[in-house]
């Protein structure tokens, strides 16, 4: 039984808190600001180095997704690394084929404007050069040994939050990465084997940048065009 299916059916058991560390405000100040600027450094990009990656890295960083908070502690992810090239080539052969569509007529004329700036188009290159695709999927439910369902939470927002940190985790090991999701992601489902109560998120490329890897000149809004304070 999984763990977040215990705690969901029984209550756990209520520890102090240990893991909590507090700084004085200075090194709070330095932290936070040290932490903002190494993740300013952080760009998508779409041209990968086909280098391998170590595994123990890829490893740590879904580990750091892991401990992402999520509703009533169920964590409603799953994620599947695929390295296979044969695997890699398969996904990007049939993502290609949603993305032509895509661009050909299913997307929205508004939404393809907004993608110009940006020169992406339906080849996907990256789906086979990077080291690394990891497949997350957001589990509508949970499945006992019973066959007894386990409703989730807040799937949508807790698969966001993990998503982030392992982005975050993989740039702070000193990775690329790029989120694609091609649309509609279902085939990932038959591709990868996984049961229909796992719906596609968002298909992450992981590696190393190309040599010479270009990446658009834009910025990003300023703090305060984007919080207000009360």
């Amino acid at each position: 039984m999984r763990v977040g299916v215990f705690f969901h059916m029984t209550r756990p058991n209520f520890i102090p808190l240990t893991t909590y560390r507090e700084y004085p405000p200075t090194e709070m100040e330095q932290r936070a600001r040290d932490f903002y600027q190494n993740l300013a450094r952080r760009r998508t990009v779409r041209e990968f180095s086909t280098r391998p990656v170590p595994r123990a890295v890829i490893a740590d960083a879904l580990r750091a997704a892991g401990v992402a908070p999520n509703g009533a502690n169920l964590q409603p992810w799953h994620f599947v690394v695929v390295g296979d090239a044969a695997l890699k080539k398969k996904i990007r052969l049939t993502a290609e084929q949603e993305e032509r569509a895509f661009y050909n007529g299913r997307a929205p004329q508004e939404w393809l404007d907004a993608l110009a700036p940006l020169g992406t188009d339906e080849h996907k290159p990256f789906l086979e050069d990077a080291p690394y695709l990891i497949a997350i999927f957001a589990e509508t439910y949970g499945a006992l040994p019973d066959g007894r369902r386990v409703k989730h939470y807040y799937v949508n927002e807790s698969v966001g939050i993990a998503t982030g940190f392992l982005i975050a985790a993989l740039h702070h090991a000193g990775l690329a990465t790029l989120t694609h999701t091609p649309s509609p992601m279902n085939f990932l489902n038959e591709v990868l084997e996984r049961p229909i109560q796992e719906r596609p998120f968002l298909l992450l490329v992981v590696g190393y940048p190309a040599e010479n890897c270009h990446v658009p000149d834009i910025s990003k809004k300023a703090l305060d065009d984007i919080v207000t304070w009360k």
